[in-house]
């Protein structure tokens, strides 16, 4: 696992680690006590779904595999590379993130599935991002492979083998970033209900736009300076 990452890199991977908490909580405190983030679990209850021959229950968890999907896809586009750039357009993609956000408050509060679906849409553009401006070292939206880098990690070390401290930091930070947003996720349910979603479309937003702002005024000095 290549750890020598710019330190925006490693900011920006445990931010967005804290967003997918708190997004991923909301969804499953939620009507459908849906899980948004990731897809391992819902895979799962579509084949229970599937033999069960649960008609809604199928199309629902679909929906969210394939909500997850596309958002993944529409990064992918925008981004065009898996390379690691400054000037890349991640905020065009923190920006739509955010607008799902949004959009998805709304439809919580009205007990539409199309919530969960643009909420699991969001997470999959912020997954695709975090894994193209990383270099497909990390993921934020779940925590699996954080997991196993630990595990492996440790497992080295009981070899004798030296510790790879900056994977296992790095790994560590983004766990306790995704518990921290469940723990604040969970908290501003409790108090603001679907507005809880406020505070990840927010963040997203305003990093998002700032980000665009900065990449438009970097494009024109370059091109005054040429």
């Amino acid at each position: 696992m290549g750890t020598n990452l710019p330190r925006w890199v490693w900011v920006g991977a445990i931010s967005l680690s804290c967003v997918a908490g708190m997004v991923n909580v909301v969804g499953y405190l939620g009507f459908e006590h849906q899980a948004v983030s990731h897809l391992t679990g819902t895979t799962s209850l579509l084949g229970v779904a599937l033999v069960q021959r649960d008609g809604p229950s199928i199309a629902h968890l679909w929906g969210v595999l394939i909500a997850f999907s596309l958002g993944a896809m529409l990064s992918g586009m925008i981004i065009q590379d898996s390379t690691l750039k400054l000037g890349r357009r991640y905020g065009v993609v923190l920006s739509l993130e955010s607008m799902l956000l949004f959009a998805a408050i709304p439809l919580f509060k009205q007990q539409q599935i199309w919530g969960a679906l643009a909420a699991a849409m969001a997470c999959g553009l912020q997954n695709a991002l975090a894994t193209t401006f990383s270099g497909a070292v990390v993921r934020t939206t779940h925590l699996s492979g954080m997991f196993t880098d630990l595990g492996i990690g440790l497992g080295h070390l009981l070899r004798g083998m030296p510790l790879p401290v900056r994977r296992l930091t790095l790994s560590g930070l983004i766990i306790t970033g995704f518990l921290l947003g469940g723990v604040l996720g969970a908290w501003l349910y409790e108090h603001f209900h679907y507005d809880a979603l406020l505070a990840p479309a927010l963040l997203t937003g305003c990093v998002g736009l700032g980000y665009a702002g900065f990449r438009q005024w970097s494009l024109m000095y370059r091109r005054d300076a040429g």
